[in-house]
């Protein structure tokens, strides 16, 4: 992308300062989202992004979203005497015509927010910084309790297990490449824990189990840390919206707490790692325990097992479906993956009992 381009983007946003330079921000891969440097010493540096239009198909509902929740946590921090928002809650920069987003002449959405100075992420996952994303997360959550409007779902059904299996029942009954007999075994064993993988939603229909607003996307990197090393604040927003608070416990623990990743296709090396469990866990009840309820509590290990079994469902129909959603390196890539989270899911049933006590 042209840096010119860029420079016509950045003249719809009312920012702060002239532009002295433009640099790829993050791997450099796509050139989707820049930083900005301002030449003046009391301006504020810039993150300019691109929308995934493809993923989230409403940027409407789901800039609003942001700014809903990023206003309230910034309220929040502003009653407490907060000193420095700017680097504990991110802010967006509105448009000329009062949005946050704008679109270019290539039907292209873009956001500009304020560049938080001195911070860092980490990719490490140890139980110190597992107990640390667990302390934001909750507290993430229990910032937002109290937002005065209901918010939209930016991906519908994005972790709903019903819709899911729905999603994988369709993949078998279409079988469009033909591979329904190879997987039949992984069909059978997914069959086997459907019903009770069900739980969530169960719940909620039997109105003991409310939907908040989450994160959706609790990784240890999406949240940036102080020099310091304390936690800063939580980045990365676009997934949040109304879901149980199952889908921030659970889809750390199934990135996290496994021994290897997704990708492994050696099996033997995947494993349910509890030492993360515990600190995570530890974290997250310090900070989110004033508002859970009784049911939350007794069932965030059961989130632990839902999440690798969700995400070998989605695999699987991938793979039935001939690979159109996920990328693969290789023909069975998804197979593998499948079989990766199923074993994973496997580690987490034997471990039930004990994470079940260390929660009580």
């Amino acid at each position: 992308m042209e840096y010119a381009e860029v420079k016509t983007i950045l003249r719809a946003f009312r920012m702060e300062g002239t532009v002295a330079r433009i640099e790829p921000l993050g791997n450099g891969l796509i050139n989707d989202t820049f930083k900005i440097t301002t030449q003046e010493a009391d301006c504020p540096d810039y993150v300019l992004q691109r929308i995934n239009h493809a993923v989230f198909k409403d940027v409407a509902l789901l800039q609003h979203n942001i700014e809903v929740v990023t206003r309230h946590i910034r309220q929040k921090l502003e009653a407490r005497g907060e000193a420095d928002l700017d680097r504990k809650v991110l802010r967006f920069v509105e448009t000329t015509d009062g949005k946050t987003y704008v679109m270019d002449d290539k039907q292209r959405y873009w956001r500009l927010s304020v560049f938080i100075p001195r911070s860092k992420t980490v990719d490490s996952v140890t139980p110190e910084s597992s107990r640390y994303a667990g302390q934001a997360f909750g507290n993430f959550e229990a910032m937002l309790v109290d937002v005065p409007e209901e918010l939209g779902e930016t991906i519908p059904d994005f972790h709903n297990m019903g819709f899911r299996l729905r999603q994988l029942k369709e993949a078998v009954e279409a079988d469009v490449r033909g591979r329904v007999v190879e997987v039949r075994p992984l069909l059978d064993k997914i069959e086997e824990h459907a019903e009770k993988m069900c739980f969530a939603e169960e719940l909620h229909r039997a109105g003991k189990l409310p939907k908040r607003l989450c994160h959706c996307d609790t990784k240890v990197n999406n949240m940036l840390f102080d020099e310091d090393g304390t936690v800063l604040c939580v980045i990365d927003l676009d997934t949040v919206m109304p879901s149980y608070v199952f889908s921030d416990f659970g889809d750390f623990m199934r990135t996290a707490a496994n021994f290897t990743t997704e990708e492994d296709p050696d099996l033997s090396h995947v494993g349910f790692n509890m030492e993360i469990f515990k600190a995570f866990a530890e974290g997250y009840l310090e900070s989110a325990g004033s508002f859970l309820t009784d049911v939350e509590i007794r069932h965030l290990p059961w989130a632990a097992a839902m999440f690798p079994f969700m995400q070998a469902v989605r695999f699987l129909a991938d793979y039935l479906n001939g690979d159109t959603y996920y990328k693969i390196q290789y023909p069975e890539h998804n197979l593998n993956r499948a079989k990766n989270q199923l074993k994973l899911f496997d580690d987490v049933m034997e471990k039930m009992p004990a994470m079940e006590a260390f929660v009580s």
